[in-house]
C-alpha cells in the first residue's frame, strides 16, 4: 500500500460493502481497498473519513438495522486494514431511534468508529423533529461529531424540472434541515453536537440574513458549526462560505466517488487556485481542522 503525498483528510468520501452493490442504486462502482488508496494518494489524501449515503437503505429497505451494522462494521474493517488511512461516520437505521441509539453505541463504543452520519431527513423528518429528541440528546451527552449528508430526495416529476436531483434538491434539504435545526431548538439543547454540514451547508450561509429575520440568533448559531467544501471549491463559492464562518470551521472533501476523474481533477485545480486562504489557513481545511475534530488522526505525512 503506498504513501500518501500528503496530508490532506477527505471528511466526505463515500463507501459501500459489496454485499450490497447488486440492489443499491448507483451511477458509478465503488472502488475496492487497493485502488482506493492509489486514488487517495494521487489526490494527497492522507485520511478518507468514510460514510454512507442513503442509497444502501434505498436497495435494501427491510431490515435498516442489519444493513447498518453490516455497514458499520464494513467501515471498521477498513480502517483495521489500512491504519491511518481510514475514519468512519456510523450509519443509522432511521427513522427506528432505539435501532439508531444501539447502533450508536456499538458503533462508537465497540467498533471506535470517529462519529455518526445522519441525513438531512429520513422518513419527510428532519433531525430536530421532536421524535429524534433522544438521539440528538445522547449525542450531545458523547459530544459527538455528526456529519451530515443530503437525503436522496427528488424533485416532484409534474413540475417539469427534469434536472438531476443532485443539482437543486440535495443542496435544499440541506438547507431545510439546517433551518429546522435553527427553529426546533435542536441547535441550543444540544450543543455538545459537533454538527459538519456538506457542501457548504446547501444555500444556509447564502440566505443566512433571512434565516435571521425569521429566527433571532440563528447566524450565531450557523456560524458555529462546521462546513465541508465539497463540489464547493470554485472562487466563488468558496469565498461565501469563508466570509461567514471562520477558516477553522471549514473542512475539505472530495464526494468521491460520486465526484471522480476530470471532473474532481477540476475542482481541486480550483482549490489549489484559490487566493482567499493564507498558507495556514488552507492546511487547517485541507488537514489541520479535522485534526482538532478528531485527534487521533494524528500528525499529517509528507
Amino acid at each position: 500500500m503506498g504513501q500518501p503525498a500528503r496530508g490532506r483528510i477527505d471528511v466526505h468520501h463515500h463507501v459501500l460493502p459489496p454485499q450490497f452493490s447488486a440492489r443499491t442504486p448507483s451511477p458509478v462502482p465503488f472502488p475496492e481497498i487497493e485502488a482506493r488508496l492509489e486514488g487517495m494518494d494521487g489526490l494527497g489524501i492522507q485520511v478518507a473519513m468514510t460514510s454512507l449515503t442513503p442509497r444502501v437503505f434505498l436497495g435494501y429497505p427491510d431490515d435498516p438495522r442489519g444493513v447498518a451494522r453490516a455497514c458499520n462494521e464494513y467501515q471498521a474493517g477498513l480502517m483495521e486494514q489500512a491504519p491511518g488511512r481510514f475514519g468512519a461516520f456510523a450509519v443509522l437505521p432511521l427513522p427506528d431511534v432505539d435501532g439508531a441509539l444501539g447502533e450508536v453505541a456499538y458503533a462508537l463504543d465497540v467498533l471506535r468508529l470517529d462519529g455518526v452520519g445522519l441525513f438531512s431527513s429520513t422518513g419527510h423528518r428532519y433531525p430536530g423533529h421532536p421524535e429524534l429528541d433522544p438521539l440528538l440528546e445522547e449525542l450531545h451527552r458523547r459530544r459527538a461529531a455528526v456529519f451530515i449528508h443530503p437525503a436522496h430526495c427528488t424533485t416532484p416529476p409534474e413540475w417539469g424540472i427534469n434536472a438531476f436531483d443532485g443539482i437543486i434538491e440535495y443542496g435544499f434539504d440541506t438547507t431545510r434541515c439546517i433551518v429546522n435545526l435553527v427553529q426546533s431548538g435542536a441547535f441550543e439543547r444540544y450543543p455538545g453536537i459537533r454538527f459538519i454540514f456538506s457542501h457548504g451547508g446547501g444555500a444556509a450561509p447564502y440566505l443566512a440574513r433571512r434565516i435571521e429575520s425569521h429566527y433571532s440568533g440563528a447566524t450565531a448559531l450557523l456560524q458555529a458549526q462546521y462546513y465541508d467544501n465539497a463540489s464547493l471549491m470554485g472562487a466563488h463559492a468558496l469565498r461565501t462560505l469563508q466570509a461567514f464562518v471562520p477558516a477553522d470551521q471549514i473542512l475539505w472533501g472530495t464526494d468521491i466517488p460520486f465526484i471522480h476523474g476530470d471532473r474532481l481533477g477540476g475542482q481541486i485545480a480550483e482549490w489549489e487556485a484559490y487566493d482567499g486562504l493564507s498558507a495556514a489557513e488552507r492546511e487547517g481545511v485541507e488537514f489541520g481542522n479535522a485534526r482538532t475534530l478528531f485527534p487521533r488522526l494524528g500528525a499529517p505525512v509528507g
